[in-house]
């Protein structure tokens, strides 16, 4: 069979009406690739994802902010000194003293920290009308704990998590007009970071971070703008990601009663299927970014060497081809694979993955706990276009 060349293939429009789902559904059903305005190819099916972990295509590195003229200054420094866009002994030199002090040493603390937290934030709202779940709990508790475990204080919080905000529209396409406020961001962002790293080494505490200081000079030569970047990098990743996925998750349990009341019934015996079916069906992060080291044939397209090929969890999560009614949020769903799909894959996997996943299950548990008749007040909320999709409002009601 002839391999078609890629102009073969349809073409996304990102001004396409529909629902990102109803769009990639016509497209998945059309071909199993689409074409981009931007060059950028979208592989569709959760086969796809094998396109992760080859050896065939590499992470995508500095490419998104080359396309957009953006070769120097804070935005640039991010992508070129943190490990999410890099590869090989680079990645793994800026990755290890993270995964080494963050990954395992929380590993067994965290979940009653989360318990805690969520308590905290949660029960003083039960009974009290209508609140702004994004911002007073979703983008709180994140925030909370992360701050927690690196020795911010939580009257740093609020300026903390508009940099967080502003950080996390930089990694992939930005809006041009917004470049100076979140290069303004990521300047102040960074300063912080690096006062408390100087901390650490005057005045070891025993913490993350401490311990993180240690590693890194012991262990691995990382230049300071690689170690402070690495830190940033857990800080954003453990936080505005988190916050999506919680509103998305807990909007679409209560949307669905049945499943809701079968989850405050036994919070935590489901807390973990509920989290994987939210993180399934509403993905936060729209894609995993990659690029063609040779020339490919992807079911029957060729995709030369050198192409931005971007694997769409969007519509990978939904591929008929793995899951049962991919389109029904069910919380008792046996199909998943082992391995979560969002949190990545391979050498490039989600350092974070237990952290996030401890945050969401058992915060919903404690939602389940103290306010099972919590109710969705207004419009029901939606996710933006972008590399992170952020999440309008939400308002619920705790009782």
């Amino acid at each position: 069979m002839a391999v078609r060349p890629l102009s073969e293939a349809p073409e996304i429009s990102f001004d396409a009406p529909g629902d990102a789902h109803a769009v990639l559904k016509r497209l998945r059903e059309q071909a199993p690739l689409a074409r981009t305005p931007i060059g950028i190819v979208l592989a569709l099916r959760h086969r796809h994802l094998e396109l992760v972990t080859s050896d065939a295509t590499r992470q995508m590195e500095t490419e998104t902010k080359v396309m957009q003229g953006i070769t120097s200054g804070p935005i640039w420094d991010l992508m070129t000194t943190g490990m999410l866009f890099a590869n090989g002994d680079v990645h793994a030199r800026r990755r290890a003293p993270v995964a080494r002090t963050f990954a395992f040493k929380l590993m067994d603390a965290m979940r009653p920290k989360v318990i805690e937290v969520a308590t905290e934030l949660v029960e003083p709202r039960v009974g009290a009308g209508p609140i702004d779940f994004v911002n007073e709990i979703a983008a709180q508790l994140p925030a909370r704990i992360i701050a927690d475990i690196l020795g911010v204080p939580r009257s740093d919080l609020p300026i903390f998590m508009q940099w967080i905000a502003d950080t996390a529209e930089s990694l992939g396409f930005i809006d041009l007009t917004r470049r100076q406020q979140i290069e303004d961001s990521l300047t102040a962002f960074n300063a912080y970071v690096g006062d408390l790293l100087e901390d650490r080494r005057k005045t070891p505490k025993g913490d993350f971070l401490s311990d993180y200081v240690d590693a890194t000079a012991r262990d691995v030569q990382l230049s300071e703008a690689e170690i402070r970047t690495q830190v940033l990098g857990l800080i954003l990743a453990g936080s505005d990601t988190t916050r999506g996925s919680l509103c998305m998750t807990l909007a679409h349990l209560l949307r669905h009663p049945d499943q809701w009341r079968a989850f405050r019934a036994d919070p935590d015996g489901l807390k973990k299927g509920v989290v994987a079916e939210g993180l399934r069906y509403e993905p936060i992060v729209s894609g995993v970014p990659r690029v063609a080291l040779r020339d490919l044939d992807i079911d029957g397209y060729l995709v030369p060497a050198g192409t931005p090929v971007a694997v769409s969890l969007i519509s990978a999560l939904r591929d008929p081809e793995v899951y049962a009614d991919p389109d029904t949020f069910d919380i008792t769903r046996t199909d998943h694979p082992r391995w979560h799909p969002i949190f990545g894959g391979g050498a490039h996997r989600c350092v974070g993955e237990a952290l996030a996943r401890a945050e969401m299950e058992e915060t919903l548990a404690v939602i389940a706990r103290l306010a099972p008749n919590t109710a969705l007040i207004g419009d029901f909320p939606t996710l933006a276009q972008g590399a992170i999709r952020q999440v309008s409002a939400m308002n619920v009601a705790f009782a």
